[in-house]
């Protein structure tokens, strides 16, 4: 698989010693040069050119314009260092959609969904990456063993509980999520073809490849099987790990395979699919994009492992 996928290749130091140390931290946030991201209710800053072919970007506040965000967020988390620049993310989530609006001046908060797979791999893996982190600390203000109020401590890397008889500690979570690109050489007769899904609430006519949380006590490989036969009914085999892509929409990681049928008959789970198919390589070719209108099947966003895993296969089969 092509190394390059969205959200991927964050270059910064995390700092995972120096987040210790409060006054380190107070100087970097305070520096002029550090730089804060804001997180508006799940949306990241973006700036959007005039230019019809220019692409969006992400927005990276610093100096005076980045320092009136700190008394303002509800929470504050180190990211690293890029060299000796400080990033943070800043949580303005309570602040009033006019004054949010009003800060952002030019710039606009969107869904990092929307814009990722147009900007440059640096800017989505930054924007991701603080997303991800304030969406955890907007989940654990209160601590899930005894309930008492949570603070943050090591720059943002760890909640402690105010529980003064036993305060309990919690760290950033992320739940790994299996997704497989499944083939067959001839499952209709008609040729190599891949087993693609859909759920109702996606974009109309989307189809995309199946995927699921892996279950306490399952390996990967164990997780890929048991989603692909509960989804579809099909058994499969040959599953080989392709790649791996952070995915905080809201707190994943996606662990991509590819994996051989050796049975063909399909039977959905209407809990979790609206519908399954097989599609040849022809079938695909047709396929329109996610953000189309139009009412024919679409490919999953461009941002998405997913959509690599359909690639890579589509590319294996030009080569054979």
């Amino acid at each position: 698989m092509e190394k390059y996928l969205n959200y991927t290749g964050l270059s910064l130091n995390r700092t995972g010693d120096q987040r210790r140390d409060e006054a380190w931290l107070s100087k970097n946030l305070h520096h002029k040069d550090t730089v804060i991201i804001p997180i508006w209710r799940d949306l990241n800053l973006v700036r959007f050119h005039k230019k019809k072919d220019s692409l969006p970007k992400g927005v990276f506040p610093a100096g005076e314009h980045a320092q009136s965000l700190i008394t303002k967020a509800d929470a504050l988390i180190i990211l690293g260092l890029d060299q000796e620049i400080a990033y943070f993310a800043a949580d303005i989530s309570t602040l009033d959609k006019p004054i949010a609006e009003a800060w952002a001046g030019t710039d606009a908060f969107e869904d990092l969904r929307h814009v990722g797979a147009l900007m440059a791999r640096e800017h989505g893996a930054l924007l991701a990456c603080a997303r991800g982190m304030v969406h955890w600390h907007q989940r654990h203000l209160f601590c899930g063993v005894c309930g008492e109020s949570t603070e943050s401590r090591n720059g943002g890397h760890m909640l402690i509980c105010n529980n003064k008889n036993d305060a309990h500690m919690h760290f950033p979570r992320t739940d790994p999520a299996v997704i497989m690109l499944v083939a067959h050489n001839n499952p209709e007769g008609r040729g190599p073809a891949c087993l693609l899904g859909r759920q109702k609430r996606w974009v109309n006519g989307m189809y995309s490849t199946l995927a699921g949380f892996v279950e306490p006590g399952e390996t990967l490989e164990e997780a890929v099987a048991r989603e692909v036969f509960e989804e579809a009914g099909i058994h499969i085999a040959d599953i080989d790990y392709q790649a791996s892509q952070p995915w905080p929409f809201p707190a994943s990681l996606m662990l991509g395979f590819r994996a051989r049928a050796f049975t063909t008959s399909i039977k959905v789970d209407r809990h979790e699919l609206e519908d399954a198919q097989w599609f040849t390589v022809e079938d695909l070719q047709v396929f329109g994009e996610k953000e189309e209108k139009s009412s024919r099947k679409k490919l999953p966003g461009k941002d998405s492992i997913s959509r690599r895993l359909i690639d890579d296969w589509l590319k294996d089969m030009a080569g054979n």
